[in-house]
């Protein structure tokens, strides 16, 4: 016969939740300093050239509707 589960009271589904929680951190492979430092630089990087690209085309277009607005 299927066996019957048991009903966990609130405060065991609160422990069960927290040592399913530390056993599955345990299992994460973290990167390394280099690693991490390495796609840091590339997300900085890669922020200031969308920024820029952003800023000259708002530019552009100011410079664009002011000269329009200006005939």
């Amino acid at each position: 016969m299927a066996e019957e589960k048991t009903k966990l009271s609130f405060g065991e589904k609160i422990k069960k939740f927290f040592k399913d929680n530390k056993s599955e951190f345990k299992k994460i492979s973290w990167p390394d300093k280099k690693d991490t430092t390495k796609k840091t630089i590339m997300v900085i990087g890669s922020i200031v050239i969308v920024g820029a690209a952003i800023f000259a085309v708002d530019t552009g277009f100011n410079a664009l509707f002011t000269w329009l607005t200006n005939l």
